[in-house]
């Protein structure tokens, strides 16, 4: 029988070690960047005030965050058709492309990386990972 308490740390440590890793070794955006234009391009438009609330950060943070995105062109302000006061923010075509190649160069470091040090065998296993880690992603411990 599997102990799930030792059995879910270990797998929350490995999989924040892992991140960490594909980061240091891949990104070349700075955190903060790639966090808010991965929101954006996952949920589209938004205000600061929701980039902020959804990373978890002051709004004076996430305002400078915005500056530098736009400061790179990589971000653009539209009118909030909900709010004539605001403003939305959304990917430009050049945000979109540095987000990619982000992605691309994180997705090409864990393939060499999977190459390098895993068997054929050892990738097979490691095929059924990310669909167990989505599942559990979806787990909501307040419907039980």
């Amino acid at each position: 029988m599997v102990d799930q308490d030792r059995l879910a740390e270990r797998l929350r440590t490995s999989v924040g070690r892992f991140v960490r890793a594909t980061r240091s070794r891949a990104d070349a955006l700075p955190p903060p960047l790639a966090t808010t234009m991965g929101l954006l391009d996952r949920e589209g438009s938004a205000s600061t005030a929701y980039l902020a609330q959804r990373r978890g950060v002051r709004h004076q943070s996430q305002s400078g965050t915005v500056k530098d995105l736009e400061a790179r062109g990589f971000i653009a302000r539209r009118e909030d058709p909900q709010d004539r006061r605001g403003f939305l923010l959304t990917l430009t075509e050049r945000g979109r492309s540095a987000l990619d190649s982000d992605r691309k160069a994180r997705r090409d470091w864990v393939a060499q990386a999977m190459e390098a040090l895993l068997s054929p065998d050892e990738q097979t296993q490691l095929d059924a990972l990310p669909r167990l880690l989505d599942r559990l992603s979806e787990y909501d411990s307040g419907r039980g």
